[in-house]
C-alpha cells in the first residue's frame, strides 16, 4: 500500500510576480524632473546565424546563451569547438563567436552592476550592513520590527532578507536609497496607497515584508536569466515588450527586469541608465566594476555529496526542483521525507550531513553547513538544510563529517504540510539550480526537473526515482551510507 507523506513546502509566502497588482500611481520619491538619458544605442540588424563576438562571463553556460542570442547550443558548439563535451559553466573571459538571430526588441545593453554585486557572496566579507546603516543620516538607522523572535534595526533587516535570499545588502540598500532615500532622508515616504518599492500592495507595509518582496522579485529575474526561461519581459506601465540584451550579464538584467514592474518607462529608462541606481551605487560604494569578482569559475564541479539522511533507511523523494528560498526562481531545492510519517508528526530519523563542513547559520527551522570550514556562507560551496527540528540539532560552529547527523526532520521553518528535509545549494552566495548543467549528484543520483515546480526525477544510470507525495516504491530512495 502506498502511505501519503504530502510534505511540500514553501520557504516564503509570497505572491507571484505575474499576480501583482498594477502600478498606476507615481512612486512617492520619484526623480522631479526626471534628468535627460541617452542609453546605449540599439544593435545593428544582424543577418540569421550571423557570427558575434562575445566574452564569457561568470555563470554562462551554454543552454542560457542559446536562449539569450536566440540560436542552438550545436550551433555555438559548431563556432567554438574548443567548448568540451562536458562543459557546465564556461570559463570567465574566453572570447567566443556566436550565431545570433536578431530580435527587433533588445533593450539597454549598458551594465548597471556585475553578478558579484548582486549575490550575498564574497563581494560582501567584511562589510558590516548595520553598522553602515547606522552611521548614515535617513530613516532606516531608526526602523525597527519585532521578527524572528527579536527586535531587529533597519541595517539588521537588510541583513536578514541578504541572507535569506542571497542578496547583496549593499544592493538592497542602494535600492532603497534609489527609491526611498532611506540613508539621506530622515523622513520615511508615506506609503498608505502602496509600498516602498512600487509594488501597489498595500498588504505589506512592514519593511521586512516589503523587502522579501523585492528580494524575490530580484531572483526570480537574475536565476531566470541564469538558465535561460527569461530572455524577455512586458513593462507593467504600458505593456510593452523587452528582450534583454544578449551580451548583459544576469545582474543587470534582474535590475531590468524588476524596474519594468514597478516603473513607467520614462523611469524606468533612467533607473537603468548611468543616472539610475549605478550612479546611488557608485556613490554608496565606489564604481561597482573596478573590484568585479568572478564568482562563478568554468567548469564548476559539485564535490562528492552523499543523500542527506542516514544508510539503509528508505526515504521519500517528495520534491523535485523547486524555489530554494521565496517562490519562484531559483528552482535550487529537492525534498526528502523520512519513512511512516503522516503529517507533521515528529520524526526519530536522522538529517545528515552530505559532505565535511561546519555550521555557519542556525534559526528556526535552517542549518547552514560551509564545505570549505572557513565558517563564511557567502564562500565556497554550502548546503542549507530547511525544516531541522530544533530539538537535537547542531550547534552554530560545529565541525562534522560526512554522515554526521545534522538533525531531525520537521515542519520547523517556513510553510510546510509535512516533516520533511528541503536542501539547496550555492556556491560564492550564488544559488546553484537543482538540474541543468551543474544538477545536483547524490551518490550518482542526478536530480531532473519537471514540468512545474516540486515535479521531476533522480536517475542514476538505468534507475530512476519520481517526486512524488506519496511513499512508493517510484519514489523511495536509499542511501548506501558513505559516512568513514
Amino acid at each position: 500500500m502506498l502511505a501519503l507523506v504530502v510534505s511540500g513546502c514553501q520557504i516564503m509566502e509570497l505572491p507571484d510576480v505575474a499576480a501583482l497588482p498594477d502600478q498606476t500611481g507615481q512612486p512617492t520619491t520619484a526623480p522631479s524632473p526626471l534628468p535627460e538619458v541617452t542609453l546605449p544605442a540599439q544593435r545593428p540588424q544582424y543577418g540569421p546565424g550571423e557570427l558575434v563576438d562575445y566574452i564569457a562571463q561568470s555563470g554562462d553556460n551554454l543552454p542560457a546563451l542559446a536562449a539569450h542570442f536566440n540560436t542552438t547550443i550545436d550551433e555555438i558548439r559548431g563556432a567554438n569547438p574548443i567548448i568540451p563535451a562536458d562543459a557546465t559553466t564556461l570559463p570567465p573571459g574566453m572570447p567566443m563567436q556566436i550565431p545570433i538571430y536578431y530580435r527587433p526588441l533588445w533593450g539597454s545593453s549598458f551594465k548597471i552592476i556585475p553578478d558579484s554585486a548582486f549575490v550575498n557572496g564574497p563581494d560582501t566579507v567584511g562589510f558590516d550592513t548595520a553598522a553602515f546603516v547606522a552611521q548614515q543620516d535617513g530613516w532606516l538607522k531608526n526602523e525597527t520590527d519585532f521578527t524572528t523572535g527579536r527586535n531587529l534595526t533597519g541595517g539588521e533587516i537588510v541583513q536578514q532578507v541578504a541572507d535569506n535570499y542571497s542578496i547583496n545588502p549593499k544592493l538592497l540598500l542602494a535600492l532603497l536609497e534609489y527609491e526611498t532615500g532611506a540613508l539621506s532622508n530622515p523622513d520615511r515616504p508615506d506609503v498608505t496607497s502602496g509600498n516602498l518599492f512600487g509594488f501597489g500592495d498595500r498588504q505589506r507595509t512592514r519593511l521586512i515584508l516589503q523587502l522579501n518582496q523585492l528580494a524575490n522579485i530580484l531572483n526570480n529575474s537574475y536565476y531566470g536569466w541564469r538558465e535561460g526561461s527569461l530572455v524577455s519581459f512586458t513593462h507593467r506601465s504600458d505593456g510593452r515588450l523587452e528582450y534583454g540584451d544578449p551580451w548583459l550579464n544576469a545582474g543587470t538584467v534582474a535590475l531590468h527586469h524588476t524596474f519594468a514592474q514597478t516603473m513607467p518607462y520614462d523611469q524606468y529608462r533612467v533607473a537603468i541608465s548611468d543616472q539610475g541606481l549605478y550612479r546611488v551605487y557608485t556613490e554608496l560604494f565606489g564604481e561597482p566594476f573596478e573590484n568585479a569578482i568572478d564568482i562563478i569559475p568554468g567548469s564548476l564541479q559539485q564535490p562528492a555529496f552523499q543523500l542527506p539522511f542516514e544508510g539503509q533507511i528508505p526515504w521519500t523523494y517528495t520534491g523535485g526542483p523547486h524555489a530554494a528560498w521565496g517562490d519562484g526562481q531559483p528552482w535550487a531545492a529537492i525534498d526528502f521525507a523520512p519513512p511512516g510519517i503522516s503529517g507533521c508528526s515528529p520524526s526519530g530519523d536522522w538529517i545528515t550531513a552530505v559532505a565535511d563542513g561546519v555550521v555557519a547559520r542556525v534559526d528556526t527551522g535552517l542549518v547552514v553547513l560551509d564545505l570549505d570550514g572557513d565558517g563564511d556562507e557567502r564562500t565556497g560551496w554550502v548546503l542549507l538544510y530547511m525544516h531541522v527540528a530544533s530539538h537535537n540539532r547542531v550547534r552554530l560552529g560545529q565541525e562534522v563529517k560526512r554522515g554526521t547527523a545534522i538533525g531531525h526532520p520537521s515542519c520547523e521553518g517556513g510553510t510546510s504540510t509535512g516533516t520533511h528535509v528541503h536542501i539547496a545549494r550555492k556556491y560564492n552566495g550564488e544559488w546553484i539550480l537543482a538540474s541543468g548543467p551543474l544538477a545536483f549528484n547524490l551518490e550518482g543520483w542526478v536530480v531532473e526537473s519537471g514540468s512545474e515546480a516540486y515535479l521531476g526525477r533522480m536517475v542514476r544510470y538505468s534507475e530512476v526515482v519520481i517526486a512524488t507525495d506519496f511513499s512508493g516504491a517510484q519514489s523511495r530512495i536509499v542511501s548506501a551510507g558513505l559516512a568513514e
